[in-house]
């Protein structure tokens, strides 16, 4: 044995990062020029704790910081589960579809929040990816209890 372990659920992993990485540019992309053209001042939104972005910037700049935010949130228990997933010798098959399905519906809620941002489209894709990653979470919890 080498050592190295061998799933298919890498590869969600991996495409959810790459994706975020993605936004974090689409973000700066956006967010300095707007900064920059409306002469906003970084350092003072920094020490006034009333101060914020999203009062000076406009909101289809702000939506792709909302964005690269929420890739930080419900997110980080899909790495968290699909990574037990895989330790325990059951990221392959279901599972890694599963994952894939999660990754598709977070790129596509991505892209609703990032250009037209409908909120009950954005909602539906949420909860949809809610409940594949809520499915992954149960697997795991019978696999290991």
């Amino acid at each position: 044995m080498n050592g190295v372990i061998e799933s298919q659920m890498f590869q969600p992993i991996v495409a959810l990062t790459i994706w975020t990485m993605v936004m974090w540019a689409w973000m700066y992309a956006t967010r300095i020029p707007a900064m920059t053209r409306l002469n906003v001042d970084a350092d003072s939104i920094a020490r006034d704790p009333a101060a914020s972005l999203d009062h000076q910037l406009p909101a289809n700049v702000q939506w792709k910081a909302h964005n690269y935010n929420h890739l930080h949130e419900a997110p980080t228990v899909f790495y968290a589960i699909a990574l037990v997933l895989i330790l325990i010798g059951q990221g392959d098959g279901l599972n890694a579809l599963l994952a894939w399905i999660y990754v598709g519906l977070r790129v596509i809620h991505s892209i609703v929040q990032v250009t037209a941002n409908k909120v009950l489209v954005r909602f539906i894709l949420f909860a949809l990816s809610s409940v594949v990653l809520i499915a992954l979470v149960v697997k795991a919890a019978l696999a290991v209890f």
